[in-house]
């Protein structure tokens, strides 16, 4: 009686109405503790996951944020010694820009296949891009250098080559060397310095004489 009595107070003090249906949710007087163990333990290992994982780390379009994943040490290298790297980041490329929403639905996508993938240790020796991806890729390489793929005169003297753009041929099929050369796998460029990044671990419990 007396619990609910104070149930009720609660919902006048807070305006609220419980639904009838939250009550199942609700577990054993004898649950109790044990419940709220169980989602202490889930809270902190989901924050955990959070931290380590560098997740705020993917809203931002920092190319570095590529090296979270040692694996694409090669990518970053040969992007940072192309031409590209005046002009464009990884996200200028390797996602859609038509809006906003999907261009942070396909980074969810292929965020989570490539955490999936590195995290088991399935990762290929030599990386390609899916047939999503090379989609996109396309997509931004006309979107970027459309003054060069509409102009008039170019058309006129390369007709041929405009054509087969538009229809079938992807533009690296002749650009092979750009950005990335002729990577072929992960060690390729095994001396490469990139922006790995130090262990979060650290940062959040520095050793002894760490601290300040």
């Amino acid at each position: 009686m007396q619990r609910k009595k104070y149930q009720n107070t609660l919902i006048y003090l807070f305006m609220i109405r419980i639904p009838r249906w939250l009550y199942i949710l609700r577990p054993p007087d004898r649950w109790h503790l044990p419940v709220i163990i169980l989602l202490g333990v889930l809270t902190g290992f989901g924050i955990y996951v959070f931290i380590i994982s560098r997740a705020p780390s993917y809203l931002s379009d920092d190319p570095a944020t590529c090296t979270n994943c040692h694996i694409m040490g090669p990518q970053y290298a040969t992007w940072f010694h192309s031409s590209h790297r005046e002009v464009a980041v990884c996200n200028d490329c390797h996602v859609p820009h038509d809006n906003l929403f999907n261009k942070y639905l396909f980074k969810a996508k292929d965020g989570l296949r490539h955490a999936t993938i590195f995290t088991l240790r399935a990762e290929p020796q030599v990386i390609f891009a899916k047939e999503a991806s090379i989609g996109v890729i396309q997509m931004n390489c006309i979107r970027c250098h459309e003054k060069q793929v509409t102009n008039d005169a170019v058309s006129m003297s390369m007709r041929k080559v405009c054509e087969v753009v538009d229809q079938e041929r992807l533009c690296w099929e002749c650009h092979r060397e750009v950005p990335h050369g002729r990577v072929n796998s992960l060690s390729s460029v095994p001396y490469a310095r990139v922006p790995l990044p130090a262990s979060p671990v650290i940062q959040i419990f520095p050793s002894p004489e760490r601290r300040d």
